[in-house]
């Protein structure tokens, strides 16, 4: 029994109708899908981003242990050279002593020196010391003669050695306070000078660990925050994962953030490879879909397709492109030649394809309503590739 031609015009409407809501929920999917994949692309983005400046941070830390590790040697340096100079020190100040007990023994000789002359000198003006003429007059003999007169020889040269002896004192006590003095002075520079540049090292130092401290304060916080973004990077992909698996479950998988159709019109012969059967329902998925100029270039995902758009969308999952090419691409893509399962016939105006005997070209638009038909096409003037190993 034949259908009414009501009846029959109804069976079609439903399922043209049931065909337009399993492609929108396909197209939903393919939205949501590319919102994640947005969301992913742009962690990972973010991730490689921080990843960039830790290594940058970490560039800069070991250019700063580098300063560091040169302001200990040279702190070494210095605290060798303030030890010997220390050393030096301790001469100095021995010597100080030294010369200082020497000016002192210097000063009590020429206090002693002063005191004899002034005894003598003070004898001799108050005549307890004879003159010659009184010691000819008054001795008793010649031999108490040249006795006298040698004591008067003894008491002269006295005097001559004390005055003699008070001079070299009085330049020697001249010469130590000088050397004393100098001594005190080259005590003071070596002091300050030691001192000045070990404070100028420390302070390097001080400033290099300081910068240190900062670097890796912040290359912490860059690394936390790398934590954080991985953590949601993590949960992003479950989503998606979900996402596919759920599609997967209900016959419409999504393949790698491309919709496709398994149960429409075209079909994959038996025995095609999976990459057919992942091309022919791509294609499938957007088939109906009106010829919109530039259309699957900005995205795989969009309301109309051009042709290389169509040709890259199908290609895309089954993994053969990554993202969408123009038709003067597909001159150089893949392969020359024809291919078992596909040919891709491609120049720099238009592209189309052949996938397991079925034409994939969005002239077919014109005569079927659909990118699918079993005839036509054009061959002259196209390059023809294919993908390697199909």
């Amino acid at each position: 029994m034949r259908p009414s031609p009501r009846r029959s015009r109804i069976l079609l409407a439903l399922t043209a109708t049931a065909a337009t809501l399993v492609l929108l929920a396909g197209l939903f999917a393919a939205s949501s899908s590319g919102d994640l994949q947005s969301q992913i692309s742009g962690a990972q983005s973010d991730a490689a981003s921080l990843q960039s400046e830790i290594a940058t941070e970490t560039g800069r830390i070991q250019t700063t242990s580098s300063g560091l590790q040169d302001a200990r040697r040279r702190l070494a340096s210095v605290q060798a050279m303030l030890n010997a100079r220390e050393s030096q020190l301790k001469g100095v100040q021995t010597a100080l002593l030294a010369a200082r007990d020497h000016l002192v023994d210097l000063e009590n000789r020429l206090h002693l020196a002063a005191s004899a002359l002034a005894a003598n000198l003070v004898a001799n003006y108050e005549g307890s010391q004879p003159d010659l003429v009184t010691v000819i007059l008054e001795s008793h003999g010649f031999s108490d003669l040249l006795e006298r007169v040698s004591f008067l020889q003894r008491v002269g040269h006295q005097d001559a050695a004390v005055v003699t002896v008070t001079r070299a004192t009085r330049a020697a006590v001249a010469r130590e306070a000088n050397a004393l003095a100098s001594l005190e002075v080259r005590d003071r520079k070596l002091t300050e000078q030691v001192l000045a540049e070990r404070n100028q090292v420390a302070a390097l130092r001080s400033a290099l660990l300081a910068r240190q401290i900062s670097e890796l304060r912040s290359r912490a916080d860059k690394a936390a925050q790398l934590q954080q973004l991985n953590g949601r990077l993590k949960s992003l992909e479950a989503r998606a994962a979900a996402q596919a698996a759920s599609a997967a479950a209900t016959g419409n998988a999504n393949v790698g953030g491309i919709v496709v159709n398994t149960g429409g019109m075209v079909q994959p012969p038996a025995g095609a490879p999976p990459a057919i059967a992942q091309v022919i329902a791509a294609g499938n998925a957007i088939a109906t879909l009106p010829y919109i100029y530039g259309g699957g270039h900005a995205s795989f995902h969009a309301d109309g397709y051009d042709c290389s758009g169509s040709v890259s969308y199908a290609l895309a999952a089954a993994g053969l492109v990554s993202s969408p090419m123009v038709s003067g691409d597909f001159e150089s893509w893949g392969d020359p030649g024809p291919g078992r399962w596909i040919t891709v016939y491609a120049n720099a105006d238009h592209v189309w394809m052949e996938v397991a005997g079925w034409r994939f070209d969005t002239v077919a638009l014109a005569e079927s309503g659909t990118r699918w038909s079993q005839s036509g096409g054009e061959y002259s003037g196209f390059v023809v590739r294919h993908p390697a190993g199909l």
